[in-house]
């Protein structure tokens, strides 16, 4: 049975679900999740969970995020993003004019804010999806939330020219950006409210994680070259990252002793560490991960425990 972390870079076009899918196949067990989804037009970083390490993927889903991005300046769409149908083509006649605004208007998109998703979000509105009342004609009105965009970098900006559904030909500029921002943050928002503080519109035309907590591009693999080498070599060719590595990675830790230890596996309570954590990683002498603890008290309270097999 495999037990561990996975770290795929999705490819467009792929749903997160897909590649869940495929995984499941690969690896042999329908027991794959994964940390947070990316829409099919986006790339990069997707955290999976295998075997029992699906339990840990509550304390990754909340993670710290960071994406490479494009905007597109001068259309607004439906989505917010490339795959929507345009609502809005007024352009960028005066680019002038809007590049000397952008560093402030950028400014205003920086630190923590008040963002409203996306309506094309997977936020549940009585019951039903957001994108699916979209999708069948309702107009969807999502409340504001509080995040946090910790970076908000303008890379490169390039003044092109496009020709819409219609036929029209309108000048655009797309904006290459960088952002670190928390979880439930929606670029795509960020892309739209940019347009709209610029007064010329805005959505995202490419999208790609490029982090998910400690999960940077370096660690992930290729989805095509995953089923080669898994077609290859079985269970061995799949480059798992443990679950102690992969808790050691994202949270502190407590070396537990081997009769704590056995204490937690058998449902019993240890004293708590000096950091006075609320999620602690527990891992025993022989580095294997033991449970995920609440150490905020005197004494430790398990959240999960991972059983030893």
């Amino acid at each position: 049975m495999l037990d561990g972390l996975l770290v795929v870079d999705k490819p467009a076009g792929w749903t997160s679900h897909d590649v869940v899918g495929r995984t499941r196949r690969l690896a042999g067990t329908r027991r794959v999740g994964h940390a947070g989804t990316l829409d099919p037009m986006a790339t990069g970083v997707l955290v999976l969970g295998i075997g029992r390490a699906t339990r840990l993927l509550t304390f990754l889903v909340g993670c710290d995020k960071a994406y490479t991005a494009t905007v597109r300046l001068g259309q607004a769409t439906v989505t917010d993003d490339a795959e929507g149908e345009t609502v809005e083509a007024l352009g960028v006649s005066d680019w002038a004019g809007v590049e000397a605004a952008l560093p402030h208007a950028v400014s205003l998109l920086t630190g923590t804010i008040e963002q409203v998703p996306s309506a094309v979000s997977a936020i549940k509105v009585d019951g039903v999806r957001s994108y699916a009342r979209v999708r069948a004609g309702d107009e969807v009105k999502l409340e504001p939330r509080a995040v946090t965009v910790n970076r908000f970098d303008v890379l490169r900006t390039t003044p092109v020219t496009v020709t819409t559904e219609s036929g029209q030909t309108v000048p655009v500029v797309d904006v290459d950006i960088d952002v670190e921002v928390s979880s439930g943050t929606y670029v795509r928002a960020l892309a739209r409210d940019l347009g709209r503080s610029l007064g010329v519109g805005g959505h995202l035309t490419a999208l790609r994680r490029t982090r998910v907590g400690a999960f940077t591009l370096e660690h992930a693999v290729r989805l095509d070259e995953l089923t080669e080498r898994s077609e290859r070599d079985g269970a061995s060719g799949i480059p798992l990252i443990s679950m102690a590595d992969a808790a050691r990675t994202q949270m502190p830790v407590h070396e537990v002793s081997a009769e704590d230890a056995t204490r937690i596996g058998h449902g019993q309570r240890i004293a708590a560490g000096p950091g006075g954590c609320d999620v602690v990683a527990a891992i025993d002498p022989e580095g294997r991960l033991v449970a995920i603890l609440d150490e905020s008290r005197a004494t430790a309270r398990p959240k999960v425990v991972f059983p030893f097999t």
